[in-house]
């Protein structure tokens, strides 16, 4: 291995392995595990487990709680070298030659400042404001000052749809991807796009961070997740947090004057949120077993095929991905293509990647779309919108993956029950309180706790 692995990284090895001797001066060094009377600590996620559960057969003890990122035992020593940032000058490394709108430029000013200050900050965006674009130009101060920047996502899906938007935006800037289906090995870059989960490997490495859908699902009230934001970047940094759906906590701190906020109702292209129509039918889920489909989503799915037009149908589990898959294909006959996913489906990001380039008109899918894709010209159904899996703040994110096209700004939202709920009809009004904000916004401060 060599030095610039260890950059603002914990690198694990055993504790047989020699690491380069003549510089030891360099590193810092800690047991992986702590062994205590009745506990093990881990020390690269802090997490404290029971020595009865952790014991291996060897008579050693293990990690299970990030045991995701590679088995670490009583028999490893972690490993890091202070973060040097050494990175070459740029001197204009913003390569994208888009334009904000006057409400994106003022949030853009904002974050920049926030980042030149070492600050916390929370971008409340709607879906399809153009967050990532905000970031371009505190991202270009940030790397022309050699700092190093983290953006991170809990979902897999939302990091692949930015690594190749950012590469494109920032050409001479080194990045790397990194998620747990991501065969690329770890290189020393300046900018690093990655899950959450993949925070746990660095130690004070990033002077800025990002956390793109902040309230997502597992990221949201993980203490071992929270505590490695912390843990990867400096002491003296920037934190932004993103997303359209802040959650209660967030907004306390807001409220309670810790936290800064910017606040953006409305889309980068100026259309307002498509607002989702619900639809009762009692018995959906028995003509679904039956293998039919009630006559009004029959209209609505062939308008939708005979337009060309993609679609999301999502459920509440991974059970009824099979059997409404069989009822869509019978149901399409032919007309189009389309698949389950899943998030631990091996062929998830084929299968996403295919819905993206056109192969695919259609996907059954979980949670895992819920948020952080875009599909230009979408439609999307959900099938049993009233499930307890389902809260407003899921099905806002959902409805929010159509019309954020600037060339196809609308599309349908359809939110198909077997009874009226409050989640569900808190979600619409959510989405029209949202646009009267967006119309209102002119004459509003971006940085004001709105009501």
């Amino acid at each position: 291995m060599q030095k610039k692995d260890f950059f603002g990284r914990w690198v694990a090895l055993r504790k047989t392995n020699q690491v380069m001797v003549m510089d030891e001066g360099l590193f810092s060094k800690r047991a992986a595990l702590e062994v205590q009377k009745n506990i093990i600590i881990c020390n690269r996620c802090g997490q404290k487990t029971p020595k009865k559960r952790a014991f291996l057969p060897n008579q050693q003890y293990y990690c299970p709680a990030c045991i995701m990122l590679g088995r670490l035992t009583t028999q490893h020593i972690l490993y890091t070298i202070e973060e040097p940032n050494l990175f070459l000058d740029i001197p204009d490394p913003l390569t994208w030659k888009g334009e904000l709108s006057k409400n994106q430029l003022r949030c853009s000013n904002k974050i920049i400042q926030i980042q030149r200050d070492n600050k916390n900050f929370l971008l409340w965006a709607v879906t399809g404001a153009g967050k990532t674009e905000i970031l371009f130009a505190s991202l270009a101060d940030a790397f022309k000052k050699h700092k190093r920047v983290c953006i991170a996502s809990p979902r897999v899906d939302v990091c692949n749809e930015l690594y190749p938007r950012l590469k494109a935006a920032f050409e001479c800037v080194t990045m790397v991807l990194l998620h747990g289906y991501q065969a690329e090995k770890y290189e020393y870059t300046q900018l690093v796009i990655c899950t959450t989960h993949q925070l746990l490997r660095f130690k004070g490495a990033f002077d800025m961070l990002i956390i793109d859908e902040v309230d997502a699902f597992p990221f949201k009230d993980d203490v071992m997740l929270m505590n490695a934001v912390n843990s990867a970047r400096k002491s003296v940094s920037s934190l932004i947090m993103l997303t359209a759906t802040p959650t209660h906590s967030l907004m306390k701190q807001v409220r309670r004057k810790k936290l800064e906020v910017g606040y953006l109702p409305s889309r980068y292209h100026g259309h307002e949120l498509p607002i989702p129509k619900i639809i009762i039918r009692t018995n959906w889920l028995k003509e679904l077993q039956r293998g039919k489909i009630c006559n009004k989503l029959r209209k609505i799915i062939n308008s939708w095929i005979d337009n060309k037009e993609p679609f999301l149908v999502f459920v509440s589990r991974i059970d009824f991905l099979r059997d409404v898959n069989l009822v869509i294909n019978k149901f399409v006959n032919g007309r189009c293509e389309g698949e389950t996913v899943f998030s631990a489906d091996k062929e998830r990001i084929e299968k996403v990647q295919k819905m993206r380039n056109g192969t695919f008109q259609y996907l059954v899918t979980t949670t895992i779309l819920e948020r952080g894709v875009t599909f230009a010209g979408l439609n999307i159904l959900v099938l049993g919108a009233d499930d307890e899996l389902f809260n407003s703040a899921s099905l806002v994110q959902i409805a929010g993956r159509v019309g954020r096209s600037a060339q196809e700004p609308d599309g349908d939202a359809i939110f198909l029950c077997s009874r009226k709920k409050m989640t569900v009809v808190n979600a619409k009004k959510q989405i029209i309180l949202l646009n009267l904000k967006g119309r209102k916004i002119k004459n509003e401060s971006l940085f004001d706790v709105p009501e």
